[in-house]
This record gives C-alpha cells, structure tokens and sequence, in this order.
C-alpha cells in the first residue's frame, strides 16, 4: 500500500471499528471492550461501514485532487449531504448538529455565487461550536500544506477547517494534528514528532501573540507530556480538545495500528471520532501490515477507497513534477 492509501484506509477502518459502540460509556466497553470488527450497534449498520468522518475526509482528499479550491470542497461537502456522495451505503446517518448546520450555509453561499465569503468564514467563529466535526476530516490537507511555514499552513488549515467549523480553537487544533503529521512523514518517531510539533506550536503562538485564554486550552497538549496522564484524566466526549488530547494520548501509549485504535474506541462515547483521527496517524506511521485482511476486506466501499488513494498519490506526483519543471524554466 502507499502512504495515501495508508491514511484513507487507516481512518477509514477505524471510524469502522468505533461506529457500532458510539455513545457508549467507557464503563461499558471496559466490560466488553472492543477487540474486533462489529456490525449493527448503535445505528444499526452492517460490519465496516464508516461515518460522516470519513465521508467528508474523502471529500477533501478527492478535492484536493485537482488543487486547493474552497469552492470546491464545499461543493462537495453539499454534495455528500444533498446527492450522498462518499456514504458508505447511499444514506448519510451520522451527521453532527453543527456540520449540519455548516453545509446548509455552504448550500446558500453556493447558491448565492457569493464564493468570496467562504475564505472569510473563520471570521464567524462561535466558542459554543467547538465540536471535533473539522479535526475528523483534516488529515488530507496534510499533503497541500507540507513544507510551507507555518502562518501559510495556519491560513489554509483555518480556511478549511471553517467550512464547518470556524472558531480558532477548531482551527489551532486542526494545525496541531496536521503539524504532528508532518514530523511522522518526514521520518520522526510518534514521541519525537510530538516534541518537534509542541516546540513549532508554541513557538508560532508566541509569535502570533495568540490570546492567553484560548492557549490555556492547549495546555496538557502543548505544556505537559500528555502521555503521562492517566485514563481517567483523559476525555472522549465530542469536543474538539478531548478529541485532540485522546488522539495523542492513544498514539503516545501504543505500539502498533491496532493497539492504538482499539485504545481509542475503547475510550468510549466518541469512539468512532477519537478512533478516525487516531487511525489516519497510525496508518502513515505503522502502515497496515498487521491489520487482520479480513477486517480491511469488509470496509465498505474499499475499491472505491483504494481507487481515491491512487488518484492523490497520482496528483501529488504530478504536482511535484510541475513543480520541478516550472523551477528549472524559472532558473
């Protein structure tokens, strides 16, 4: 597999894995932890099948295809919610209350032709909307902002993440996990990649003299090895700070793709979130090797994963080329 497929099948599977148990209390699933793949549950649906996570993280990957458009990615966000592209069976059943509400103002933008507006989005940002609805789908956007510096990385991250989630908190949140993904496909370990990210970060934030009472938001992330935490200090409600902080912590306190994946679902209420953002990470860094076949098999829609895989690994390789040749004319 290469590292696209990778990412998209590693969240993908894991989104999977935690749909069934969704909601359910982390008491629960300590009784009867997840170990295995799991059918029907909480929306009665059948073994492999992944949520809204995924779906919109297809949308941006195959968006980003052919480029960085806003426009575009929000068409297919509407288009997921109005024509059902990228569900798993033709029906969206799993949507949250403010990515909902995000795509309806998309559809009027859209409508309206008032494309402008929807760079200006972030300025719209309401802390009582800071669910994880845009840290779900990010991890695409990785290979668009790869190798820039930072405030130029923030100011796409920010953009897109405000298509459905506006605030700042959403926006640094969505950075941060972008930023520990970067270190990890440059080559460093998980432990050194959250090293390397926390010094970027704060660093930045410095700079950006960003307000002291968002930042102390990111204080176990980005002050204090979230790693040494325990369980019970650790959330995995749908808020975008437990997410993030479940998501380092799982990947910090594991040893493998599966390992960490089952440590997020069985954090539980959020499961398949917290599992979907732990998944995109574990899948570039382990690769799926040790994944059961089986598992990977019964993924809903994987040709069709596999085939989107390609395409971006095939567009980014042309990008690179592009690139080279325009250098070269330049020189």
């Amino acid at each position: 597999m290469n590292r696209i497929e990778n990412i998209l099948i590693g969240f993908s599977l894991a989104d999977a894995l935690g749909v069934p148990v969704e909601f359910n209390s982390r008491r629960s699933l300590q009784k009867d932890p997840v170990i295995n793949m799991r059918s029907y549950g909480t929306y009665n649906q059948p073994a492999g099948t992944w949520s809204d996570d995924s779906s919109l993280s297809f949308c941006l990957a195959e968006s980003l295809c052919d480029g960085y458009d806003l426009k575009n990615i929000a068409q297919k966000f509407v288009a997921w919610t109005h024509s059902k592209i990228w569900t798993p069976h033709g029906d969206v059943f799993d949507i949250g209350i403010q990515t909902s509400s995000s795509i309806r103002k998309l559809a009027t933008i859209l409508d309206n032709e008032e494309y402008d507006t929807l760079s200006d989005l972030k300025n719209t940002g309401d802390e009582r909307t800071n669910g994880n609805g845009s840290l779900m789908r990010i991890i695409p956007l990785l290979f668009f902002i790869k190798g820039k510096n930072i405030k130029n990385q923030f100011k796409s991250v920010w953009e897109v993440s405000a298509l459905t989630h506006p605030h700042f908190r959403s926006a640094l949140s969505c950075l941060i996990h972008l930023k520990f993904a970067e270190h990890i496909s440059n080559g460093s370990s998980i432990e050194k990649a959250y090293s390397k990210m926390k010094t970027d970060i704060n660093q930045f934030c410095i700079d950006e003299d960003f307000p002291k009472y968002e930042m102390n938001h990111f204080d176990r992330l980005l002050n204090n090895d979230i790693k040494k935490l325990t369980l019970d200090s650790i959330n995995s409600s749908g808020y975008v700070i437990d997410t993030l902080e479940a998501s380092f912590w799982c990947l910090l306190n594991s040893n493998s793709y599966v390992s960490s994946v089952l440590k997020a679902i069985n954090l539980g209420h959020d499961t398949d979130t917290t599992a979907c953002v732990v998944g995109g990470i574990a899948g570039m860094y382990y690769g799926l090797e040790e994944v059961p076949e089986i598992w990977i098999n019964r993924i809903t829609r994987i040709k069709d994963i596999k085939e989107l895989a390609s395409k971006f690994e095939n567009s980014l390789i042309k990008e690179k080329q592009n690139e080279r040749e325009t250098n070269k004319n330049n020189q």
